[in-house]
């Protein structure tokens, strides 16, 4: 007696590295919220309370550190 079953095609394994390797990366990536909280709180305060008629000229350095810290964990800001 044959079988009359489907054949169903089996998943190649080329289709799961790629996606755990996704997933890993992903997973190892903070998320931008969770960085750099230091530096974006003192940004922030300098940028509230600044006196200057430019804050964002007033706090250049502030917002440098800012940005290199996040830069530092694959963030474009």
């Amino acid at each position: 007696m044959a079988s009359t079953a489907a054949q169903l095609p089996s998943i190649g394994s080329s289709a799961t590295p790629t996606i755990t390797a996704q997933a890993t990366e992903a997973a190892s990536k903070p998320k931008p919220c969770c960085v750099c909280k230091d530096e974006k709180s003192k940004r922030d305060e300098c940028m509230l309370f600044s006196n200057a008629a430019d804050p964002q000229q007033d706090c250049q350095s502030t917002i440098s550190q800012y940005r290199s810290c996040m830069a530092g964990f694959g963030f474009k800001v």
